[in-house]
This record gives C-alpha cells, structure tokens and sequence, in this order.
C-alpha cells in the first residue's frame, strides 16, 4: 500500500486535508467516498516528495522532527514491533500533515519488501546520506534498534550544538546592528540640524566638524545608494558562493584566515569526528564512513581534502598519517586518533574527539563573544565620542572669541 495526500470537501462544503493509505489512487478516491468525503485531489506523496525536491530542494523534515522520529523508532524497534507498525504508529503520533505523509511512504515501500534504508533513500531530503549508511548498517547487523539510539544521541547533541552557536551569536548580531543604525541616524539626522548653526555664522570649523559634516553630507546623498550597493553585493556574492569552484576558494580562505581559522577548523573537525564516529560505530567501512563524514562537513575545500584521505586509507595509509598530510585538523584530535589505531578502540576515541573539538569550539565561541561585546560597545562609544565632540569644539571656540 501506499500513501496518498488528499483534499476532499465534506458533505456541508468544508474543506478537508489529510493522507491516506491505498493501494492506488483511485482505492484512495474509493476510500474517501466510503467516509463521506468528495475528493478534490489525490496524489501519491512519493510523486509529491519528488516534485518538491526538484522545485525547493528543501529537507523533508527538521532536525528536531528526525530526533524526535529516530527516538520513537529506536524504543518500538527494541521492544520488538514489526517495523511497518512501527511506522504506522509513529506516523500517527506526529501532528504534522508534512510529516505523517511522509513516514506513511516510507511505510508504503517497506510493505513492498524493500529495506528502511532503501525506503528512506526515496527522500534524501528528510533523511541525510549519513543517516541513511547507519540505518542500513544497523539492518545489516541485526542490531537496529541500538543503531538508531545512537542516532537520535547523535542528531541530539548536533541540534543542542547548532543551537547553542546560534544564541551565542544572537546578542552580537543584534548589538552590531543597532549600534550600526543608531550611528548612522545621528549622522544623517541629528548632526545636520545641529551643526548647520555653526555652518552660518561663517566662523572657520575645526577640522573635526569639517569632516562630521563631510560624512554626513555623504550619507545624506548617497546613502540610499551605499545601501543598495550592500544589498545587491550580498545577493552578487550569495549567488556566486552557491557555485562549487568559488565556494572552494572562498572556504580555502576562511580555513586559513589568522582570524576565522580556529573557527571554521574546530567546527569542521567536529562535525567530521562525530559522523564518523557513530558510521564506525555501526559497522560502517573506514572508507565509506570517510566519505561520508566529509560530505557532511560544511567547509567545501575540507571535503575534498577528505576525499584525499579516504584514497590514501584504501590504500593502506593509516588514518592518522592521512589526516595529518592535511595539516589542518587539531593536533589533540590526531593524537586521539592515532591512539584509538593504536589501541584497536578508534570508534571510542573517534567519539572522545567528537566531544572534545565540540566542548573546545563552545569554549572558544563564549570567548570571542565575550571580547566581541565590549569591543562593539567601545567602538560604538568612540564614534558617538568623535561626534560630541564635533559639535563641542565650535562652541568652545566660539566662547573663546567671545571671552
């Protein structure tokens, strides 16, 4: 059976959305009849997933919505549910039409005899190349319900470390862009009122004041114009960054860059340690979970780097010695690697990496946003500084002659 999304009218004329399983849509239509029900349309969600993606090329769920799903399935899997009833009463827990339709097709292909992984494979969107290898892993070791508590730890913590990045940005953002515009509302309104006094006594103005007014000039004519030339540079340089060549030059800078390196390195390395972490974990293949785990890392130029290192794993190069011909992953990180090869233990090491680049990032963020804070802050008091003390030195001047 598969699932089919409806929009139906009610005996009284309302109008009415759901999904509903059928084997084609004209049972759908049947079934809908038999309900009381006037199909308007019926369309078959997998059709429907596909038409979407090719039209928005959007995720099919959120990150919260797939941890939410993968800790439902991992407790019904372990207490030994068929799957498609799994499905079936997850999809009747969710209260989003999205995402009901969803899980009910990927229910659909699983009655046909395919695996979950397969099934989800039909909706790379909703779910991840990532998640897809260690579900299909998990099958393939018979232990899926472990595998998909490990990946719902997994999206866990990767939703908590998003988050906490975001709020830890959030103050400064908001900080940079109001002092940004109350700066430039003094100086396109307030100095030109005030300052126009001086300008007709026809005095000589400190060079301070000429250059107050020089910039305020400036904003009042052509500030409109700077605006928009912010504006379509943004979306120039959005719609070149979307571009794999540019992109790759451009994250090749930002990797490297004194300022953004310890950044950019120790999210990447964050991301890369904890995917391949939990595909090791799993039963995946040091070459296949290495290409994995590099698709996932946000920076382009480090996916290609990793896509070096699993060449050099096949070909019999160790892990460490791959990694570290990159040069651009932490030694800490390296020296846990080469110690998991070691030992024989690289998943659990891979693991310990993963939380130490994670704690070591979040401990870097809370430093660069504490000396952010003050730093605008005095900025921003230096520049309302300059303009008082513009408008100041004419009077003072002005008292001198008269004294």
């Amino acid at each position: 059976m598969a699932a089919f999304e409806y929009q139906a009218l009610t005996s009284a004329g309302k109008k009415k959305k759901g999904v509903v399983e059928a084997d084609s849509s004209r049972h759908a239509r049947q079934l809908l009849r038999d309900q009381g029900l006037i199909a308007t349309s019926v369309e078959q969600v997998s059709e429907k997933e596909k038409k979407v993606r090719s039209f928005l090329g959007g995720p099919g769920m959120s990150s919260k919505e797939l941890t939410l799903f993968t800790r439902q399935m991992a407790t019904l899997v372990q207490a030994a549910m068929p799957l498609e009833e799994v499905l079936q009463a997850v999809a009747a827990q969710s209260e989003k039409a999205k995402v009901k339709s969803l899980l009910l097709a990927v229910r659909s292909k699983v009655l046909e005899g395919h695996t979950l992984a397969a099934s989800m494979a039909e909706f790379p969107n909703a779910f991840p190349e990532m998640y897809r290898a260690t579900v299909a892993a998990g099958e393939h070791a018979g232990h899926l319900g472990l595998v998909l508590n490990e990946l719902a730890d997994y999206t866990e913590n990767k939703e908590q470390s998003r988050q906490k990045i975001q709020l830890a940005l959030l103050y400064p953002g908001l900080l940079t862009v109001a002092s940004i515009s109350i700066v430039s509302f003094l100086l396109a309104v307030v100095v030109p009122d005030v300052v126009k006094v001086f300008v007709r006594t026809g005095n000589e103005l400190p060079p301070l004041t000429a250059g107050l007014i020089a910039v305020s000039d400036f904003l009042n004519q052509f500030g409109l114009y700077l605006v928009l030339l912010l504006c379509c540079g943004f979306l120039l340089f959005s719609s070149a960054y979307r571009k794999p060549g540019f992109r790759r030059s451009v994250d090749h800078w930002v990797v490297d860059f004194p300022l953004s390196r310890k950044i950019s390195r120790g999210l990447n390395a964050a991301r890369f340690a904890g995917t391949l972490s939990i595909l090791s974990r799993s039963g995946v293949p040091l070459v296949d979970g290495l290409a994995i785990a590099g698709s996932v890392m946000p920076n382009y130029y480090l996916r290609d780097q990793i896509t070096r290192v699993a060449q050099k794993v096949k070909e019999g190069t160790s892990l460490f010695s791959a990694l570290e011909s990159i040069g651009r992953f932490p030694p800490m990180m390296l020296y846990m690697i080469a110690s998991g090869e070691r030992s024989g233990e690289l998943d659990s090491m891979l693991n310990r990496a993963a939380k130490q680049q994670q704690q070591s990032l979040e401990a870097l963020m809370a430093t660069v946003v504490g000396l952010f804070e003050p730093v605008v802050l005095i900025v921003m008091g230096g520049v309302v500084m300059t303009i008082v003390l513009a408008i100041l030195l004419p009077i003072m001047n002005m008292n001198q002659l008269i004294g």
